[in-house]
């Protein structure tokens, strides 16, 4: 089998790593970044999403797997202090895999450059580079409404309970394949309004949102925050491509929820 490790970067992070590489050499298993069929991201969270974005090419035959070195994530299933345990579970035992869905977003220009598409494994999140934030949000092509406020947030199931939770989105199961959108601060009186609710669209509906007043806008692809001028339009829905966890022990996604927002 070939592997690879993803690492947060810092002192912990990088000395686990080594060790991990060192103990699955030790296995025979092949330490490859180009065609990993494992991937092993040492960190956080955060770190798992780099990783996902860097063999987001290859989602088919690769499956994730994370070891936390902080606090404990909704990516990761094992500990530093278990490490030993899961080399023995890649090097002897067969994973079960898990598969969560994606969310699939493209972004059309008004010049003549060529859409651009992106995987999100948590959200995408639009804002405006200045002044208030005003666009047209269409469901299945046809008018919702006009939103006015900060920006809003697409998640996933996973994602659901990252940026979303924190403006005051539901908590959705991966297994339901769907993408929700979240609402930053609408602007709701008397002349504008808004739904003001989280809106959750099964896998056969897309959503588009088209600028009204401004073209360029602050896009956040999970981690990645950058600016894209002139834009027409942005569409969402839900990928056809999903990631694949290997799974070496239960960890179901409710108890994950518990760990991370109940227990103490």
């Amino acid at each position: 089998m070939k592997f690879a490790i993803v690492s947060k970067g810092d002192e912990k992070s990088n000395t686990l790593s080594e060790k991990l590489k060192s103990y699955l050499t030790d296995f025979k298993l092949e330490y490859d970044e180009i065609e990993p069929e494992i991937t092993i991201s040492v960190g956080g969270d955060g770190t798992l999403l780099s990783a996902f974005q860097r063999y987001r090419h290859r989602l088919n035959d690769t499956a994730f797997v994370g070891i936390h070195t902080g606090h404990l994530g909704f990516y990761a299933d094992w500990m530093p202090d278990e490490i030993e345990k899961l080399v023995i579970a890649i090097a002897k035992t067969k994973c079960r895999i898990v598969e969560y869905p994606l969310l699939e977003v493209i972004i059309y220009y008004n010049n003549e450059k060529k859409e651009e598409h992106y995987l999100a494994l948590n959200e995408a999140t639009i804002k405006s580079v200045e002044g208030t934030f005003v666009i047209d949000v269409e469901i299945k092509d046809e008018l919702f409404e006009r939103f006015r406020g900060d920006g809003l947030c697409v998640s996933t199931p996973s994602g659901s309970t990252a940026y979303n939770k924190a403006l005051g989105g539901a908590i959705i199961h991966p297994s339901l394949e769907s993408i929700q959108i979240a609402e930053m601060a609408s602007i709701n009186n008397r002349v504008f309004r808004t739904i003001g609710s989280p809106l959750i669209l099964p896998a056969h509906h897309k959503c588009i949102f088209r600028p009204v007043t401004h073209k360029d806008f602050l896009i956040g692809i999970d981690h990645l925050t950058f600016v894209q001028k002139d834009i027409q339009s942005l569409q969402f829905r839900v990928a056809d491509q999903k990631i694949r966890f290997a799974r070496y022990k239960p960890f179901p996604f409710w108890s994950r929820v518990r760990a991370s927002f109940i227990d103490e």
